[in-house]
């Protein structure tokens, strides 16, 4: 074998040097993220961006390259994860599974879910079905990660090999692993949604904004992940850059909230309640519940002041996450307090609203409005300041 041949073997096209395997491996990396956050989840499962063609078939390509994943899987998992989440029929919970499984075995959860046809028919409906998804990526999925090993050892000889294992493991440790597990499990929330979302980071870098996942359950249809002045979505920062270019056009982000000053809920009213329900449930855990809380912990003895935190998270979620036992005893301790009971009971009373339950627009209106008056009658301050600022939300003009 001749040195030119062992060294192209040995080194690859590139030479091997460090530096660049490094910058390579960020770039191929970062771009798998973005085909998954972008087009896979907040353009296919979402529809809350349009692409142009160019650029949602190269984000397909690369997925396809890099991931083995099929754009009509990964979307039909992900919309039934939204339908059923953290029960039973949710693909990957860890409520459910337990963390552990969530975070080692996510991959196999992937593809058990990915094999029952009536949910893909279901759930992976108005996905891609041209000549090239029937005939390639769809039926050729595993050529994609093949060829991208005979690329990686090519440009970089034998150390490709380890450039393509990683890249291999990049969306199983990152997003099956670290987002539907710990994205499940452990950080803050922004929102009490139904759910045990969580916000792992409020800068949304590493992979692609997802880190922000408590907001993303909030508002699912929303392009934007970042919903607070101090988080960053750096995939959003790379949509409005394509939005720029006129490769991309978003179509919708959260709704925003203000108030006004006026007598008693309206229409307006109505549709920005609706719209930014869970937005209202917290400000009602923190702005109505939580003082209510603290003065019960002022009061009581060092014992309760020691578990003040987990009292908190069972009241915020109304005790949804304990087991019988445990809403059980939650219950009773709440009954012992009659104000702290009767806000509890106020919140059952606005969430039942919320929900509408079939009810028309009309009728959930003066739901809304008797609700309102009967809070400012309550004679509990905080619940009374909550009712009047309630009474006149609306919506922000849409800034898009």
């Amino acid at each position: 074998m001749s040195a030119s041949l062992a060294s192209l073997l040995a080194f690859g096209l590139t030479g091997s040097d460090w530096l660049t395997v490094l910058v390579w491996f960020v770039v191929v990396t970062q771009l798998t993220i973005f085909s998954v956050t972008l087009y896979l989840h907040r353009c296919a499962a979402h529809r809350g961006v349009d692409m142009h063609p160019v650029l949602s078939h190269f984000f397909r390509f690369w997925t396809w390259l890099t991931t083995a994943m099929r754009t009509k899987e990964w979307v039909a998992i992900h919309r039934k994860h939204h339908a059923h989440c953290e029960t039973e029929d949710d693909p990957h919970s860890p409520q459910v599974y337990g963390i552990q499984k969530v975070v080692l075995h996510g991959v196999a959860l992937y593809q058990d879910a990915a094999k029952n046809d009536a949910d893909m028919e279901k759930y992976g409906i108005g996905t891609p079905d041209d000549w090239i998804e029937r005939k390639i990526y769809h039926p050729w999925n595993a050529a994609g990660p093949t060829l991208m090993l005979f690329i990686d050892v090519a440009l970089f000889g034998a150390v490709g090999i380890t450039i393509w294992a990683l890249q291999m493991l990049w969306i199983p440790v990152m997003a099956a692993g670290v987002v539907n597990g710990l994205g499940h499990w452990w950080g803050y929330r922004n929102f009490e949604t139904q759910d045990r979302s969580t916000n792992l980071t409020p800068w949304g870098l590493l992979i692609g904004g997802e880190e922000l996942h408590n907001n993303h359950h909030a508002f699912p249809s929303s392009a934007k992940f970042a919903l607070r002045s101090y988080e960053l979505d750096i995939g959003w920062v790379a949509l409005r850059l394509f939005e720029m270019l006129g490769l991309a056009k978003v179509l919708r982000v959260a709704p925003q909230l203000e108030t006004r000053a006026i007598d008693a809920p309206d229409a307006e009213t109505l549709r920005a309640v609706l719209a930014h329900r869970f937005s209202v449930m917290t400000a009602y855990f923190r702005g109505v519940m939580l003082p209510l809380l603290r003065e019960e912990a002022n009061k009581a003895s060092d014992k309760m002041h020691r578990v003040t935190r987990r009292l908190r998270r069972a009241l915020a979620s109304d005790g949804r996450w304990l087991d019988a036992n445990g809403r059980e005893r939650l219950a009773q301790w709440i009954e012992q307090r009659p104000s702290l009971a009767t806000v509890v009971e106020y919140r059952r009373r606005l969430s039942a609203v919320l929900e509408r339950s079939g009810k028309s627009s009309d009728a959930v209106l003066e739901s809304l409005k008797e609700w309102c008056a009967d809070a400012e009658r309550s004679g509990i301050a905080t619940l009374q300041q909550f009712a009047q600022a309630l009474r006149g939300y609306a919506l922000k003009p849409a800034r898009i």
